[in-house]
């Protein structure tokens, strides 16, 4: 694995290109301002648990083109063989400091369909060359701590360890899920290195190669037993499970014998609700009510759901590939779209794009979402433009269809989701000075999701919770829309 020193690479070529272009045209300086959101929740669930902020931050705060990225290059060439970028641009390059506002809303949060998890105001050619890294970071993330909530979630508040790695998408996605799944809710990671870098806890066992390098089962526990007594959950379905767990019994007492208890086991093959009820009953009888059955086998929210109305009796939930890879959905979709650019005279300007598919029309502006409660209840999600205030009829229009409007109750209070991160490049002093470590990120997506309605949590066919556009706002658009269109026609 050779990583590299800068990161600025990390990148599609257009961005480059279109960079280049900024800054041929004078128009490098100019202010703008980017919004990075997803259409549709992740999984046809409810919600999204935002997460990749904090190496997001790290990648920005780090971003530099160094003398290797610049060497590359310049050996890029057009369709002509000649140079794709000239000398003066590669030396704008080598003198760039990202000079972005950064706003966010904060890792745990929970999100919602078109609502901004980060934006980007600043320098036009900037705000630009950092597209595809933010989404790269942020999209994934965001998409295996969504999906680690929903698993924590069916497990009803059993632990559940995230086993990724071996089938992860790479040393970098292997680290990355596991961080983004402790943040969704689990309890530790088999991933060694990931319990260095992000303090994460880590749990293991034994793989069935360690009873089969044996003579028979019981010697390969006894084995164990031996080398580690203060970690033993052994594991049972190498020949025959329930005999497995006879044999963890039998291996258990001598332990209990020597002032050691046995963990517990794990069945990793089979019928996971017969065989844990009867391991159950064998643990029992033999004296170890309290040893844990633990699970893996290809598990995911949906068969979690199912061996739990099975009345199985497991205690711990180790899920692997379908947690580390998203397995049922690889990609959150997150997209990042121009809102808005300041004019000659430093005004703002909103900008929309228009498309055949309704739901892939912007919301033009400079946007925040402020969360409206009324007492302790989640009332709807507000879309406003914060360079015009949120107009005084406090309604929001569904982004979909402009019919579907709610007013805020008298008496909600709102919040915005979108806090200072970065100013001018750099940190700001409240986000700089605040705990917001990992383990603060992922109390707030406990307590967030804890806030939500049932109806929005559950796993089939959610409730939507409210989110819309501020009607002044949804107005202002249409009329977008509308001078656009009448604009094209009349070119036709």
């Amino acid at each position: 694995m050779n990583t590299p020193a800068s990161l600025a690479l990390l990148t599609d070529l257009y961005q480059l290109t279109m960079a280049f272009g900024c800054w041929k045209l004078g128009r490098a300086e100019r202010e703008a301002v980017f919004h990075l959101f997803f259409r549709k929740p992740p999984f046809a669930g409810g919600y999204a648990v935002a997460a990749g902020l904090g190496p997001a931050i790290e990648y920005l705060q780090d971003f530099r083109f160094d003398e290797s990225d610049l060497a590359y290059l310049a050996t890029l060439t057009g369709n002509d063989d000649r140079p794709l970028f000239e000398e003066g641009f590669l030396a704008y390059l080598q003198q760039l400091r990202l000079a972005v506002d950064i706003d966010a809303m904060p890792e745990g949060t929970v999100a919602f369909a078109q609502e901004p998890l980060v934006r980007v105001t600043g320098p036009m050619l900037q705000c630009q060359i950092l597209e595809t890294a933010l989404l790269n970071i942020i999209n994934f993330q965001t998409l295996i701590a969504t999906k680690a909530a929903r698993i924590c979630m069916a497990t009803g508040g059993e632990p559940v360890l995230e086993f990724g790695l071996r089938r992860a998408q790479g040393v970098d996605g292997g680290l990355t899920a596991s961080r983004a799944a402790y943040l969704g809710g689990c309890a530790a990671t088999s991933n060694v290195l990931a319990g260095k870098q992000y303090g994460i806890p880590v749990k293991g066992t034994h793989a069935h190669s360690w009873v089969m390098s044996f003579d028979d089962e019981l010697a390969a526990f006894d084995g164990y037993a031996e080398a580690m007594p203060n970690n033993c959950v052994f594991l049972v379905d190498t020949y025959d499970t329930l005999e497995g767990v006879r044999n963890a019994v039998e291996v258990g007492r001598r332990l209990r014998d020597q002032g050691h208890e046995m963990v517990g086991i794990r069945l990793d093959s089979g019928d996971l609700a017969y065989l844990s009820i009867e391991a159950r009953k064998i643990l029992d009888a033999g004296g170890f009510p309290n040893a844990t059955i633990v699970a893996s086998n290809d598990l995911d929210e949906h068969i979690i759901e199912s061996l739990k109305s099975q009345g199985a009796k497991i205690a711990v939930w180790g899920v692997g590939t379908k947690l580390a890879t998203a397995y049922d959905q690889p990609a959150l979709g997150g997209v990042y779209k121009l809102g808005a650019m300041k004019d000659n005279a430093g005004e703002w300007r909103p900008k929309v794009k228009l498309s055949e598919q309704a739901a892939k029309t912007t919301i033009p502006g400079v946007l925040q979402v402020r969360r409206f409660l009324n007492g302790d209840k989640l009332t709807g999600d507000m879309i406003y433009d914060e360079t015009r205030g949120i107009d005084t009829r406090e309604i929001i229009v569904d982004v979909k269809d402009g019919n579907r409007r709610k007013r805020m109750p008298a008496g909600a209070v709102g919040a915005d989701l979108l806090v200072p991160v970065m100013r001018g490049g750099k940190l700001t002093s409240s986000f700089a000075d605040s705990d917001e470590t990992l383990e603060v990120a992922r109390k707030r997506a406990t307590d967030a999701l804890a806030g939500l309605d049932p109806s929005i949590r559950r796993l089939l066919n959610p409730h939507e919770h409210p989110v819309g556009i501020d009607v002044g706002l949804h107005e202002r658009r249409d009329q977008m829309i509308r001078e656009v269109r009448w604009d094209f026609a009349e070119q036709a």
